[in-house]
């Protein structure tokens, strides 16, 4: 079990970013610990952050997007960290998820790949563009999973919230293979033949992903509001509207609560 209670000062005061997940990837060095079998890489990431994050860490490098722009920085001096560059992407971008030597970034109208095997000089190898809509977006093997949500400004005029697969077997050519609706989807996390996504106010879905293409629908928690997670072995950790949760689940898809911080 992870003790949580040294860090409630700071989910405290990151309180005001906490539904963006930002306050999630504050927990990414004590998820990695409990880490026992991830995909290896040549530039592994340093910790695991929420689908909705806007940084990330790889080995000694770390990524901050902003509207528009990809922001790198050489951190092997902790203290002392140095922008190696800025890269312009485009407008709408909104969160970024590492995985092996890919950055994959989420923006409003689609999905960028940029190939990573130089850490401080990311390069852009592909975009899958989609309709108007916020994009957190996970990846998992061969698939990227990427949550579309209507009613909100980045998806005006949309009325349809979806679940898209998205084969990335070559990254320089992504292709959609599957789309489902869902409610109201935010973040999500994969985990071995796992799904987790995030339905806001309408509670926490669970999907088997054995046929990693297909996610089929197995349980739903409408009592459970979340916004993003983070998923590691049996493990869970939900930002929802009263605070950060972690929950430890079973084969059956059953969820025990472990520990909470609540931000008010």
């Amino acid at each position: 079990m992870l003790d949580l209670s040294n860090i409630n000062g700071i989910m405290k005061r990151l309180a005001p970013l906490f539904f963006l997940g930002l306050a999630i990837i504050g927990l990414v060095i004590i998820l990695t610990s409990c880490d026992g079998g991830n995909d290896s890489a040549l530039n592994p990431q340093t910790g695991t952050g929420g689908s909705m994050a806007r940084f990330a860490i790889t080995g000694n490098t770390l990524y901050i997007v902003s509207k528009q722009s990809l922001e790198v920085y050489n951190i092997s001096d902790g203290a002392s960290p140095v922008k190696a560059l800025t890269k312009n992407i485009g407008l709408g971008i909104e969160t970024i998820f590492p995985f092996k030597d890919n950055l994959f970034i989420g923006a409003s109208d689609g999905m960028y790949i940029f190939d990573n095997a130089k850490p401080t000089d990311p390069v852009q190898i592909s975009k899958f563009t989609h309709i108007q809509s916020c994009d957190p977006v996970v990846v998992q093997g061969k698939y990227a999973y990427v949550t579309l949500r209507s009613g909100v400004v980045c998806r005006a005029g949309n009325t349809l919230s979806s679940l898209d697969v998205i084969d990335i077997t070559d990254p320089s050519k992504p292709f959609l293979i599957n789309t489902q609706a869902m409610d109201s989807p935010y973040g999500l996390s994969a985990s071995g033949n796992r799904l987790f996504v995030c339905e806001g106010d309408k509670g926490f879905r669970i999907m088997d992903i054995s046929n990693p293409a297909v996610p089929i629908y197995k349980s739903y928690f409408h009592d459970l509001p979340s916004y993003d997670v983070i998923s590691r072995g049996k493990h869970l950790i939900i930002t929802g509207k009263k605070g950060l949760f972690q929950y430890e689940y079973d084969d059956a898809d059953n969820l025990e609560l472990l520990s909470k911080i609540p931000v008010l």
